[in-house]
């Protein structure tokens, strides 16, 4: 786990220069080592390494293949590394780690070796012989990678703040990811907030040489779920068969992701997917897991009590970090600065990690992407529900938006506005209410604010092209919302809040449930065997007397803690300057934004809808955009 940096184009001295100050801004990522390669006049590669396999300095990045041809900077983890070196055969290895694995691998193989790799990661390849670069991510965007191509160069970094660090990126807010922004707490790759700047997105490689610059899909999602629904396998439409490759598929995935040569354990919050990978870690462990789990001192906001469970029946070695409400409170002014793109969400991870750092640990396993496999969210039985109502579309329109609008004069709130916009809408498929199900501003709140004239909805736009065609359009109603939660939520604001808030402190997150085999499988089975009566229902019948019935049965919880409370009192100021950001620099109306805070203020909004702008007036001022 690591971070990587780079420019193809003029390998000069200021270039050389702009790369250490990119992979500088990148230190926390990688505190362990610092490594540059220049070639002549074609490309500078950085690199911050956090040792995490093969800790020796002989692994130390960016690394050269034993021909002198490629050199490799790398970050993430290729966890079948030892399988894939068995098959690779007498390449002259000096190290005992994945990073030289993955080199041998795409002299070997080409970019065809990606598709072998099981992992999470970003990397860049140079070609000395052709002259060609090659950059990549893992096929779930778990590792970011940032692009900004300029008419003499390719710049790119694991953060945007080191992109800003180059020197020659303008700090120019995009408006096409503001808007973005305002509509879903994120921006959805390839944009960002930056002008020019781009995400390359999950599955993805860029190849650029002298003759062109193309970027070209590798692999996708849906493809790899139609084709093994076309296999027709018994796992796809048998209850029993579908547990046993679940549970088969999570096990090994769980012990290729032990795979460490420093410390590592499970954050354990005794919901069912952290509670899952606990339990299976315990199965393959020779020694008692660690597990660490937040425990607030204020029981409305503690579950430490169902963690203690789990931690009891596999016997871990269990930390209870406690907490007092106002000890987290106090973190989250780092939390925001430990922000490189803005979302919804972080400063929850941001303390587990610090703690976990802090307990002695590098690498934690997550129960991150159960939720979105195994339909965990209400999304997914509501869009069920819907579904079943499609014979109301047959009503004009203009009866529907009536009805639409009594009913939010009779319920006013965000649940009403959106109720609104699904009965006065199109069709009551996926592509159509899934967007709008995670909508944060809708489209009139989104045209008060910004001054901007809103563009093509990006989530919508990918819902109909990837939801209403094949082979997205193949798959059964369930496993099109989770195509959807695994490329607009997850990827844009769990993972990315994950990334950057676990590696503020140096800590590698590892994702079971995200092993691309798992996903695909998970994806090509009924709705029938998935979700009969419960959410993860398929989850919790393939682990068996595995997880305690308390564990099973419990409401689903999560951070609930007072942030009304908080961005009224003691939060106050820091969400004054974050709207005061936004507004004194014309980015959004002052008047609407006013608005927003006092509907928050009387209750009528919820602190979630404005802390997305407060995290983004924060970031703008931190980073001076305009």
């Amino acid at each position: 786990m690591c971070g990587i940096t780079g420019i193809q184009g003029r390998a000069d001295a200021e270039a050389l220069s702009a790369v250490r100050r990119m992979t500088a801004a990148i230190a926390h990522r990688g505190p362990d080592a610092e490594g540059h390669w220049s070639d002549e006049n074609s490309v500078v590669l950085g690199h911050r390494r956090l040792s995490i396999l093969d800790t020796s300095e002989v692994a130390n990045q960016p690394m050269t293949s034993a021909c002198g041809r490629y050199v490799l900077a790398f970050n993430g983890e290729v966890y079948n590394y030892l399988e894939l070196r068995e098959e690779l055969g007498d390449y002259p290895y000096r190290t005992t780690g994945d990073t030289e694995v993955v080199l041998a691998a795409l002299r070997q193989w080409g970019t065809e070796a990606l598709q072998r790799f099981n992992g999470m990661f970003a990397l860049a390849l140079w070609d000395r012989e052709e002259e060609r670069l090659l950059l990549s991510r893992d096929r779930l965007g778990i590792k970011p990678l940032y692009v900004h191509r300029a008419d003499d160069a390719i710049i790119w970094s694991s953060e945007i703040r080191s992109l800003l660090a180059s020197g020659r990126i303008a700090r120019k807010l995009d408006g096409a990811g503001l808007i973005d922004f305002l509509r879903y707490q994120t921006v959805h790759g390839p944009g960002t907030l930056i002008e020019g700047v781009e995400m390359l997105p999950a599955g993805h490689m860029l190849i650029a040489d002298d003759n062109e610059v193309r970027t070209e899909a590798w692999w996708d999602l849906a493809d790899e779920a139609r084709a093994l629904q076309r296999q027709g396998d018994p796992w796809t439409y048998s209850g029993q068969n579908a547990q046993d490759k679940v549970l088969n598929l999570l096990r090994d995935s769980v012990s290729l992701r032990m795979r460490s040569d420093v410390p590592f354990g499970a954050f354990l919050s005794g919901g069912i997917d952290s509670s899952a990978v606990v339990a299976l870690m315990a199965e393959v462990a020779d020694r008692p897991v660690a597990t660490f789990n937040i425990a607030f001192e204020e029981d409305e906001f503690d579950e430490s009590r169902y963690a203690r469970m789990v931690a009891d029946q596999y016997q871990t070695d269990h930390h209870e970090i406690r907490l007092t409400a106002d000890a987290f409170l106090h973190e989250v002014p780092d939390a925001l600065a430990a922000i490189d793109h803005p979302s919804g969400d972080g400063p929850n991870t941001f303390v587990v990690s610090k703690a976990t750092k802090e307990a002695g640990l590098t690498v934690a396993l997550s129960g991150l992407g159960g939720d979105e496999l195994f339909a965990g969210y209400p999304v997914f039985k509501r869009t069920l529900d819907l579904m079943e109502k499609q014979w109301a579309m047959a009503w004009p329109r203009g009866i529907r938006k009536a009805l639409g609008w009594a009913y939010g004069r009779a319920r006013p709130g965000i649940a009403a506005d959106k109720f609104s916009a699904l009965i006065g809408g199109d069709s009551l498929n996926p592509a159509f209410t899934y967007p709008i199900s995670r909508r944060v501003l809708l489209e009139t709140e989104v045209g008060r604010l910004s001054p901007l004239v809103p563009g093509p909805d990006s989530a919508a736009t990918w819902c109909h092209n990837n939801l209403d065609r094949s082979p997205g359009l193949d798959l059964p109603v369930l496993s099109r919302i989770s195509l959807a939660e695994l490329h607009t939520y997850l990827q844009h604001v769990l993972l990315r809040d994950t990334d950057q808030m676990s590696m503020a402190h140096a800590l590698e997150v590892r994702v079971p449930f995200l092993d691309h085999r798992l996903v695909s499988h998970a994806l090509a089975m009924s709705d029938s065997i998935k979700y009969p009566h419960t959410p993860k229902q398929l989850l919790t019948e393939a682990l068996g007397s595995r997880l305690p019935r308390a564990i099973i049965d419990r409401p689903k919880m999560g951070f609930t803690l007072p942030w009304d409370q908080w961005m009224r009192g003691p939060l106050e100021a820091t969400c004054k300057q974050g709207l005061a950001a936004l507004t004194r620099r014309n980015i959004l109306h002052a008047p609407a934004v006013d608005q927003l805070w006092q509907g928050f203020v009387q209750g009528r909004v919820t602190w979630s809808r404005l802390w997305t702008l407060v995290a983004l007036g924060q970031w703008i001022d931190r980073h001076d955009l305009h």
